[in-house]
């Protein structure tokens, strides 16, 4: 039998890369390596419906298409290292598999406090074993809940604590505004105002120094020397890239793994990466790679990819446009919706609303060099309808890159 493609990740990108290898006819094997024991599933869900007790697991879980029926999936399984000239994974088994093609979809993991203090009390949110165990503990009575990160899983986590009745949830930043990265001052402002009318306390400007406590949190102790009571402790302070396991075969590693504009990486072409490990240049804004964490980027990436292996298997090389996906993402918080198209963050010095209020239902457009690239929408749904609007506007042929 001929060696199969490998793909790295049984997460949603490493699904959707094995269908559409199959889409763009590949036939021979494909085997899936993935470190958790379940198949892939729904991860938005996590901090919001998961936490609240109104999603199970099966209502999460995707559905393979029948295309990969045949595949191979190695769960509960984590790929420890990688020889890319020998063309061959090592397993944390001890076993190793050849691969006529590599796909790097290994995503990311949550990044962890290194503070002083007892670990046990101290979450993360990041597969359903541990939205399962944050629910078990924010359903305790009287719990007091410290979530560390205005990020979006930090503000859904606030946001869902709430809705549960929890006694008392504050969030510490060391950033003035929740979300204030990626949305800008104007949207984050009026976030910290909508979340705090629903009750939740916000500690703005100031780091964590360490957890008090003796075998258990009881307290998160400022950067001030203020000590907070916290019976349950949220990290949402970001990410890292699962990379090690490509450490010795020269490639940049630096942030996520990189590719050029047509996902491959390292300059083979049998090595693609996919999902928000990767970073890519987006012809449609500038030819800087950047990762992207958002929800349709894992289809994105594993449509273009796969079909970039494919033509590389079949022998040819792809007749492609660089690879140039509209972002998209959403957030739900308490009764209202953030919704995004394109690249907010790239224009963050040039703001405007183009709808609405910011204390009611909201349309904010984000401009580089005069030119749209993002837009957001804060309320209900006639605002996320307006932000849908633009999706042709922000489509417009890609920036011609040098």
């Amino acid at each position: 039998m001929s060696a199969p493609v490998v793909v790295a990740g049984a997460s949603l990108a490493g699904l959707r890369t094995a269908e559409q290898l199959r889409a763009a006819g590949w036939k021979g094997p494909i085997t899936l390596v993935g470190e958790e024991p379940h198949m892939p599933y729904n991860r938005p869900p996590l901090s919001k419906e998961v936490l609240a007790g109104k999603a199970s697991f099966a209502s999460l879980a995707f559905r393979p298409r029948a295309a990969v029926a045949d595949a191979e999936w190695r769960l509960g399984t984590r790929i420890v290292a990688a020889d890319l000239d020998r063309r061959l994974v090592e397993l944390d088994d001890g076993g190793s598999l050849p691969y006529a093609a590599l796909v790097v979809a290994t995503g990311m993991r949550p990044r962890r406090l290194r503070c002083p203090g007892p670990l046990a009390g101290r979450h993360t949110v990041r597969t359903i074993d541990d939205a399962r165990r944050l629910r078990e503990a924010l359903t305790r009575p009287g719990a007091r809940v410290v979530v560390v990160g205005a990020g979006f899983i930090g503000c859904e986590v606030a946001a869902t604590a709430v809705a549960l009745g929890v006694a008392e949830v504050t969030v510490v930043d060391p950033l003035p505004l929740p979300m204030v990265g990626p949305l800008g001052e104007l949207l984050a402002g009026a976030l910290l105002r909508r979340h705090e009318k629903r009750g939740v306390r916000f500690v703005l400007g100031t780091g964590v120094a360490g957890f008090e406590g003796t075998g258990r949190v009881t307290g998160v102790r400022l950067d001030d020397g203020t000590v907070l009571p916290a019976d349950v402790v949220v990290e949402s302070v970001g990410s890292v890239a699962n990379t090690e396991w490509l450490d010795g075969n020269g490639l940049d590693l630096t942030d996520g793994v990189l590719t050029d504009e047509h996902l491959r990486v390292g300059g083979r072409p049998e090595v693609v990466a996919v999902g928000d490990v990767a970073r890519f240049p987006n012809a449609r804004y500038d030819g800087v790679p950047r990762r992207v964490e958002h929800w349709s980027i894992p289809a994105d990436t594993a449509k273009h990819a796969a079909r970039v292996l494919a033509a590389r298997l079949g022998g040819a090389e792809p007749d492609m446009a660089p690879f140039a996906p509209l972002p998209t993402f959403w957030s739900d918080q308490h009764d209202f919706r953030l919704q995004s198209f394109g690249a907010p963050g790239l224009g963050l010095d040039d703001v405007r609303i183009l709808d609405g209020d910011p204390d009611g239902d909201v349309l904010v457009g984000y401009h580089r060099d005069g030119r749209l690239v993002g837009v957001v929408a804060l309320g209900g749904q006639a605002a996320a309808a307006a932000a849908a609007r633009h999706r042709a506007e922000l489509l417009e042929p890609p920036v011609p890159t040098a």
